[in-house]
C-alpha cells in the first residue's frame, strides 16, 4: 500500500520539503531534519519542531494552551489535570517501550513514525485515545487510558503518526477533488470504520479507514484479535461506501482508496500483505496520469 509504504513517505517527505522551501534533500539522512525544518514554517513561531528525536510533553506544554485557545481536541486538552513525577516517569517508559514494539513489530512503521511525529504531548485527561491536526504538523496528542499496555501506546502512536503521514501525503498529492469544508456536506459523507455505524465527512472516513489497516496489522502481530474482529466487517462497509462516492477522489485519492479496499475485503485478511506494501519497492511512486 502506497500509503503505509517507507519509499512512498521518503518521496513525498523530499517533495513536500520542496514545496515549502525550494531545497532539495539529496540523502536519506537529510530528510527528518528537512521535514523538521519545514513544517517549522507551519506552526506558531514560538512552538518549532526540535531537529532529532521525538519530544515528550505533558500538560504544562504551551501545545496545550494553543489548542484550548483555539478548541482543538477539547475533548482531550479541556479535563487534562496536572500529572505528577511518577505519572510522566510511568507514561516516559510506555513510550519508550511502545517506540521499541513498533520496531519489533516492523521497522518500517517505526521509521514511519520516526520520520512524521516530532511531538507526543501526554495528558491525563480520561479521554482513552489520541489526536492529530494538520494544523500542528508532527504533534501527537495522547490521553492513555487506565488500563493501557505498551501495545495500546504503540498502536496510539502508529494511529497519529499515520494522520500525520496522511497529512503530508495529501499536501503532495490531493487526495480529493472537492474542499474539506464542501466534503463535510451530507452527501459526501461516507461510514467509518472506526466509529462504527457513523457517517463522517470523507475525508474523515478515509483517514479512519487508513488507520485501522496498521492497527489491526499490529495487533495480529501481537496474537490478538479485538479489534480485528471489530473492525473487519467495519473496514469492509466503510470501503464499499467511499466506493460510491470515488468520483470525489483524486486519480491518487482513488488509488489509496482501492488499495485499501482490495485488502479489506480478501477473505481471509493477508496480514502478509501489509508488511510487503510497507517495504516493496513497487509502492514507492506515484506519477500522475498524462492527459494527451
Amino acid at each position: 500500500m502506497h500509503m503505509l509504504n517507507t519509499g512512498h513517505h521518503v518521496e513525498s517527505v523530499a517533495r513536500f520539503v520542496h514545496a515549502i522551501n525550494g531545497k532539495h534533500v539529496d540523502s536519506f539522512e537529510g530528510l527528518h531534519p528537512a521535514y523538521v525544518e519545514a513544517i517549522s514554517t507551519l506552526r506558531p513561531a514560538d512552538l518549532p519542531a526540535e531537529p532529532e528525536g521525538i519530544k515528550i510533553r505533558y500538560e504544562d506544554s504551551p501545545w496545550v494552551a494553543h489548542c484550548k485557545e483555539r478548541g482543538i481536541f477539547p475533548h482531550i486538552v479541556g479535563p487534562a489535570s496536572s500529572s505528577d513525577g511518577p505519572t510522566r516517569e510511568e507514561w516516559d517508559r510506555q513510550i519508550t517501550e511502545a517506540l521499541d514494539l513498533i520496531e519489533e513489530i516492523d521497522p518500517g512503521l517505526r521509521q514511519m513514525v520516526d520520520l512524521f511525529v516530532t511531538d507526543i504531548i501526554a495528558l491525563n485527561s480520561g479521554a482513552d485515545g489520541g489526536g492529530s491536526a494538520n494544523t500542528m504538523p508532527g504533534v501527537v496528542l495522547m490521553s492513555p487510558g487506565s488500563t493501557w499496555v505498551t501495545l495500546d501506546f504503540a498502536m496510539c502512536i502508529v494511529h497519529e503518526g499515520l494522520h500525520s503521514g496522511i497529512f503530508i501525503l495529501d499536501s503532495v498529492h490531493p487526495l480529493f477533488v472537492l474542499p474539506p469544508s464542501e466534503l463535510e456536506k451530507d452527501e459526501h459523507r461516507a461510514l467509518s470504520a472506526v466509529k462504527i455505524g457513523e457517517k463522517r465527512p470523507l475525508h474523515a472516513a478515509f483517514h479512519a479507514a487508513a488507520v485501522a489497516v496498521p492497527l489491526m496489522f499490529m495487533e495480529h502481530s501481537q496474537g490478538e484479535h479485538v479489534l480485528v474482529d471489530q473492525y473487519t466487517a467495519s473496514l469492509r462497509d466503510a470501503c464499499a461506501d467511499m466506493q460510491t462516492k470515488r468520483d470525489r477522489f483524486t486519480e491518487y485519492g482513488q488509488l489509496l482508496l482501492d488499495e485499501v479496499t482490495e485488502w479489506a475485503t480478501a477473505d481471509p485478511i493477508n496480514f502478509d500483505e501489509i508488511g510487503h506494501g510497507i517495504t516493496s519497492p513497487e509502492f514507492s511512486g506515484f506519477r500522475p496520469q498524462v492527459l494527451a
